[in-house]
């Protein structure tokens, strides 16, 4: 009797009939014991030959197929008859006198090369394998396995790489969500029978981790080609670090999630393991082509469609990667500003509020969609409340004190109020930066008006300057000591340059490292005094023609070659240079010419800004001051003096005040009448406009003239002192009396607030074997015969400074002295600050910061650190090491105490 068989699918078939042509047997047809049904195209075309599938339930339609073919054709008869039952006559007809089975696995051996055998691993994988094998094997079969044994690994690798259209190698988290921006491969997909689809899609969580759960949920719930940004809200909703239990909205905000997924439950590990894929995406698209990186942005933006529309948006802050994220996050950071920002009248801000304005700004710089130029505004908020943090100090005693405190202190203050002034695309933010600039306004305010009133007792007194140096002094007192030592100079005006422009400008040359900064006994920078008012047909013919002097270009050239025979002074119109030159050839001769002392170049960038754009959002630097950067390339021999005439005021928008006059000038007017609120009068011989007196105005925001971008010409120091900054190609010993300049960036600049409690200084208390003492016990009442009085109390001694006995340890331990001595050494003074200063700053500082502790010169930070780390990494154990922003250095204390053998000092 015939035997209940299974279906043969129509690839079986195929290949064997392909197996059956390839054997060259003579014979026309074959039986096949399958159950008679097809469903497919009667005929297949196998090469060039044509043949014709029957099904055959009995006996009687077999031999009438055979009687029926058409002489081209060839036969494959279906039937689940018995050899016996279809008889020797009809057999004798067909291949082999005999009907062949259909196993599967044979067929799966065929179309991996035939000379192999199968690993049990990949038979008890199940039968969907060998039938998904057969019938989506490509037509010149699939890549035979390295030996003669076909592994599961190696079956399913090819098997998944052919559905998802991927290499077998790329079936990783990467390729997945690659496959998932392809809708027609995923329609592949979801079109395979539900046995072959569950089966890969258990392969590939075994071969691509569990990312492969979340993709293949989101492809088969028809949101494949949203997998990506599925997977960046993925790492929204299960953020990283945060307690196993979520609270009850994160739970809900899932929750909105899974129908995205087919109502799949993702576990921490999947969704983990899916964000960080998805993110992993969008880097490498980022990175790439820019049709990728249009791509990226296209995720981006339907993963903030998505969350729209699961009302998960409020939730996007914990992004690193989405636009919206990064909104979110500099609305909070906004916030934190605007809580840390000082009542009217308050002496400080509260610490704790600007350590949280300082973490919401981490969060803002940690945004890999971040704006930059919006972190750094947020950056110059962030140090603009440690400033207002700090109590304000006594009003300077001297015109010398308040051009150092302009120079040393305010100019920082300037230079990041002028990014808090020109403020932020969002109007939250904005207005904490508005809030914030009105109290830092209200400080400065003071002491530009403190400002003022030396300055004006100054000049109306006649005072001598003593150490001040004066615009007129800078070619006999700076320039000519230069020269009489036998070094030449090319000194630069930057035209309009102020302090918070020469800080910039200053850092540009630092990073690029082909330059040392000098400064008088290596000490802190200096500052000069422009003459009244400050205005550049003033102020540039006395720095040329050291005396007070008023006259254009030509008295500028006369006075100079008067004083200095054989040097140069060239101006703007000397400078342009024709098509293809970046040097003119007779400036660079005179530059390069040893017979030439002294080079004085004007540039007047800074100054141009003031009619035609906005000084107060450019970066100034060797890129943006024009033709700067290639004077000095062409000046590596001599000393370089950078200087201006005056410097400037911004314009303060809607918050600038006009005030009526008869002058056209825009920051000064004759004396006539009493100087109004805001202003002052100046008269004596360093007035040398408007008969020797004028109307200045100290307050910033006043004006006199037509709008423009900026102003000079008034008594505010932003105006009145003129940076001095002095350069040597790494020669630190080039000027007499200068040496290599320290850190010039005050404290509150470069360090941000941390608590005072915490793990460092702890561990540096348990180094230093800090121990609490127990009270003394009381004696009973009926302990002695005679009541006597109670002892005085000893007084307990101070206790000790965690942080001094540390390193008082460190530098008496015999692992230091064994290290110290193999090396070249730090002297010991210089590691004690320095390690000092990272303990007490919870194993954290700039390198700046260490600088300035140690007593180190800016140019030689990197080489210390260096040093410093060197003698400190025991047998390779990152005990000092330099952040990835790579300005900030990390001690690991306990590290530290456990390799230098500190536990029990």
């Amino acid at each position: 009797m015939s035997i209940t068989r299974a279906a043969v699918r129509p690839a079986a078939v195929r290949r064997k009939v392909e197996s059956w042509l390839a054997e060259r047997d003579d014979t026309d047809a074959i039986v096949l014991h399958a159950r008679p049904e097809w469903t497919d195209e009667p005929t297949l075309t196998v090469g060039e030959t044509t043949v014709r599938v029957v099904p055959c339930p009995t006996p009687i339609a077999a031999r009438a197929a055979l009687v029926d073919r058409a002489a081209h054709e060839k036969l494959v008869l279906l039937t689940d008859l018995t050899d016996m039952e279809l008889g020797d006559g009809l057999l004798a007809h067909v291949s082999m006198q005999k009907g062949r089975s259909v196993d599967p696995w044979d067929l799966v051996t065929q179309v991996f090369g035939g000379q192999i055998r199968l690993d049990s691993t990949l038979v008890r994988t199940g039968r969907w394998v060998a039938d998904a094998l057969t019938d989506l094997a490509p037509a010149e079969g699939w890549a035979p396995p390295t030996g003669l044994i076909l592994t599961r690994d190696h079956a399913l690798r090819h098997l998944a790489g052919a559905v998802l259209g991927l290499d077998p190698d790329e079936l990783d988290g990467a390729g997945l969500l690659q496959w998932s921006t392809d809708a027609p491969t995923q329609l592949r997909f979801a079109d395979l029978p539900a046995d072959w689809a569950e089966g890969i899609g258990t392969f590939l969580a075994e071969a691509a981790g569990p990312v492969a759960v979340p993709v293949l949920a989101a492809v088969r719930a028809g949101h494949g080609v949203d997998a990506i940004p599925l997977g960046l809200l993925a790492e929204v909703l299960w953020p990283r670090g945060v307690p196993t239990t979520p609270d009850v909205e994160l739970v809900v905000a899932r929750a909105r999630l899974e129908p995205r997924l087919g109502g799949t439950r993702l576990t921490e590990t999947q969704a983990t393991a899916f964000g960080e894929a998805a993110e992993a995406w969008i880097y490498r698209a980022l990175d790439g082509e820019p049709a990728a990186r249009h791509d990226a942005r296209r995720m981006l933006r339907r993963a903030e469609e998505i969350a729209e529309e699961i009302d998960v948006a409020g939730r996007l802050a914990a992004s690193a990667l989405l636009p919206a994220g990064f909104t979110q996050r500099m609305r909070a950071f906004g916030a934190a500003v605007r809580l840390a920002v000082p009542a009217t009248g308050a002496a400080a801000t509260v610490g704790e509020l600007i350590e949280r304005a300082q973490d919401r700004l981490a969060e803002v710089e940690a945004h890999r969609s971040a704006d930059r130029s919006r972190v750094e505004t947020a950056r110059m908020a962030v140090r603009l409340l440690r400033w207002l943090a700090l109590p304000d100090g006594p009003t300077p005693a001297t015109m010398l004190d308040a051009v150092h405190r302009q120079v040393r202190e305010d100019g920082w203050v300037d230079r990041a109020r002028l990014d808090v002034f020109a403020g932020d695309v969002d109007q939250q933010v904005a207005q904490a930066y508005r809030l914030l600039h009105t109290a830092v306004d209200t400080r400065r305010a003071r002491h530009d008006r403190e400002f003022a009133d030396l300055l004006q007792d100054m000049i109306c007194a006649e005072r001598e300057p003593g150490a001040l140096l004066r615009v007129e002094d800078v070619l006999d007192r700076v320039v000519r000591p230069v020269l009489d030592n036998g070094r030449r100079v090319l000194m630069v005006v930057l035209d309009g340059m102020g302090v918070a422009a020469g800080i910039e400008i200053a850092d540009s040359l630092g990073r690029s490292g082909a330059w040392t900064e000098l400064t008088p006994g290596g000490g802190p920078r200096t500052g000069v005094l422009a003459a009244l008012p400050t205005v550049t047909q003033v102020n540039r013919c006395s720095l040329f023609s050291g005396r007070l002097a008023v006259g254009d270009r030509s008295a500028e050239l006369r006075a100079f070659s008067a004083q200095f025979p054989g040097s140069v002074l060239l101006h703007k119109s000397d400078l342009r240079t024709p098509a293809g030159l970046a040097v003119d050839p007779e400036v660079a001769a005179a530059i390069g010419d040893p017979a030439v002392p002294l080079v004085a170049a004007v540039i007047n960038t800074i100054d141009d800004a003031l009619d035609r754009s906005d000084p107060g959002t450019i970066e100034w630097g060797t890129d943006t001051v024009n033709g700067l950067r290639d004077l000095l390339a062409v000046a590596q021999d001599r000393v370089v003096v950078l200087v201006s005439d005056h410097g400037h005021v911004v314009d303060r928008g809607s918050d600038a005040l006009l005030v009526p006059s008869d002058s056209s000038e825009n920051r000064w007017r004759p004396a006539i009448g009493e100087p109004g609120n805001g202003e002052l009068i100046f008269r004596g011989s360093r007035v040398a406009l408007g008969g020797g007196a004028t109307i200045l105005p100290w307050r910033e925001e006043l004006r006199y003239g037509p709008r423009k971008a900026g102003y000079h010409g008034g008594a505010a120091p932003a105006e009145a002192v003129i940076p001095l900054l002095l350069f040597a190609a790494h020669d630190e010993n080039a000027v007499p009396g200068w040496a290599g300049a320290p850190v010039s960036s005050p404290e509150w600049w470069r360090e941000p607030l941390r608590p005072t409690e915490a793990t460092p200084v702890h561990a540096a208390r348990t180094a230093a074997g800090r121990t609490t003492r127990r009270p003394a016990r009381q004696p009973a009442q009926d302990e002695g015969l005679f009541d006597l009085p109670a002892p005085s109390p000893v007084a307990a001694p101070p206790p000790a400074d965690p942080t001094k006995t540390l390193v008082g340890a460190l530098l008496d331990s015999a692992v230091y002295a064994d290290r110290r001595g193999t090396r070249a050494p730090l002297p010991d003074e210089r590691v004690a600050a320095m390690v000092a200063t990272l303990v007490a700053g919870n194993g954290r500082a700039t390198l700046e910061t260490l600088a300035t502790r140690a007593g180190v010169p800016v140019h030689r930070v990197p080489g210390t650190f260096a040093a410093l780390r060197r003698l400190l990494q025991v047998e390779g154990y990152p005990v000092l090491s330099l952040d990835p922003d790579g300005r900030t250095a990390k001690l690991d204390v306990p590290l530290l105490i456990e390799q230098f053998g500190l536990e029990a000092s």
